[in-house]
């Protein structure tokens, strides 16, 4: 069976509801074109269970993001909010349930 399907249903959710904050502006994932990476990282993690939030952090520490043309990077853990973070284990959770 092919994950495809699978991983475009949980890159729409995150794109959807995940942001980065840069200067109290609001980046959706789906529009920084990092949603469908991240679901494809979390996608083996769903598969074994239930997520935590230290899982989550882990996987965000390994996405770096250029920033200003490359002149500097930093990863997704620093660059979304905690409480968008929490929000992200609920959703990874709750796509879990809905779709295993």
């Amino acid at each position: 069976m092919s994950r495809t399907p699978i991983v475009e249903r949980l890159a729409a959710e995150i794109g959807r509801d995940i942001y980065i904050d840069v200067a109290k502006w609001h980046l959706y994932l789906a529009d920084a074109k990092l949603a469908t990476p991240l679901a494809e990282a979390f996608l083996p993690l769903l598969e074994q269970g239930e997520v935590n939030s230290a899982q989550v952090t882990s996987v965000l520490q390994e996405v770096s993001v250029p920033l200003g043309g490359g002149q500097q990077s930093l990863s997704l853990d620093r660059l979304i909010p905690k409480a968008n973070q929490a929000l992200l284990v609920e959703l990874l959770n709750r796509f879990r349930q809905e779709e295993f």
